[in-house]
């Protein structure tokens, strides 16, 4: 196990322009990691940022755009009881009823949590994902650019835990408020996840067979986190994350964590390679996984394109970004 200590659904996040590090707001807000020089958008890394007052993740802000995307079912609500071996169970609307303006009435009670999804379909939100990736500027230069950006926060009083699982995009992780322990396991790691499951997952959405199993467990990287700490994460990293309430306090009673994600041209090509190997595989032949050649992907690519469309004839849609 290796461990890393704290020092404290819609087209509107598509966007044109190339990210670098001179439209970062007024120079407060940045993400910063030690070794600029060596960091690589196919390796974990742990980072810092400077984002936890801002003004649009205050929890009164929070609470409005909660508002604001519940009718578009952009709110999710976790399933109560969920373990570490737990799918990611999540819905809609709460289980038992409540509002948005309760909700967030009681939001310090322990078990608390809701997140909200595609953020970035509010303007000013967009503006910021984007801003985000902005700071980012220095560790994105010279290579691919991000061509759609996501934004998804999690709000919980803990005890907490998201369950063991993947994600198709690249991840700037960030710890707004609380504290929150976050675990990741190498995206290449096959005893994490297998190969067929991460190719099921790319095609069609399922993670009916992804789950935290014992021989995963001490391979995982873990990062403790307080507000300031995060860490990025490339596109199909093994994750989750608890939180307990040993350092819980009167008024500092909750965690906000918030996901910054975005795809690339390299998560593009990588997702249809994924497909290609899904059906290489069902005729017998073991293919190499995605992200070691960019030739390899870029020639796996028709053949992608086939069992993406023979999926969506069965009702899978394309993936969202590809």
């Amino acid at each position: 196990m290796h461990r890393a200590m704290s020092d404290a659904r819609t087209g509107a996040g598509r966007r044109p322009t190339a990210v670098d590090d001179t439209t970062a707001g007024d120079g407060r807000y940045r993400i910063t990691v030690q070794d600029e020089a060596g960091f690589s958008m196919r390796r974990l890394c742990p980072l810092r940022h400077t984002y936890c007052d801002h003004p649009l993740l205050r929890i009164e802000r929070l609470a409005a755009l909660a508002h604001r995307l519940m009718p578009t079912r952009q709110c999710r609500f976790i399933v109560p009881g969920l373990t570490e071996a737990s799918k990611f169970d999540h819905r809609s609307r709460p289980l038992d009823g409540r509002g948005i303006d309760e909700i967030f009435e009681h939001i310090e009670e322990p078990g608390s949590w809701i997140a909200l999804y595609n953020i970035q379909t509010e303007p000013e939100y967009q503006a910021f994902v984007w801003e985000i990736l902005h700071s980012a500027g220095r560790l994105l230069q010279g290579r691919e650019r991000p061509y759609e950006a996501r934004g998804f926060l999690f709000i919980s009083a803990p005890p907490s835990l998201t369950p063991f699982h993947i994600d198709r995009e690249n991840n700037f992780w960030l710890q707004i408020r609380g504290r929150k322990t976050l675990n990741l396991w190498d995206h290449t790691d096959r005893v994490a996840v297998a190969a067929r499951d991460v190719e099921d997952f790319i095609v069609t959405r399922s993670l009916e067979n992804v789950g935290l199993s014992d021989a995963a467990r001490p391979r995982v990287h873990v990062f403790e986190c307080g507000p300031g700490d995060g860490a990025y994460f490339p596109c199909t990293t093994p994750h989750m994350t608890r939180s307990d309430r040993s350092w819980v306090t009167p008024g500092d009673a909750i965690s906000i964590s918030f996901g910054v994600v975005f795809y690339t041209p390299a998560t593009r090509r990588q997702a249809y390679a994924f497909a290609a190997n899904r059906l290489l595989r069902r005729a017998g032949i073991e293919p190499r996984m995605p992200g070691a050649h960019d030739w390899l992907d870029r020639a796996k690519r028709p053949l992608g394109t086939i069992e993406m469309a023979l999926q969506r004839r069965h009702g899978f849609p394309d993936p969202h970004g590809f």
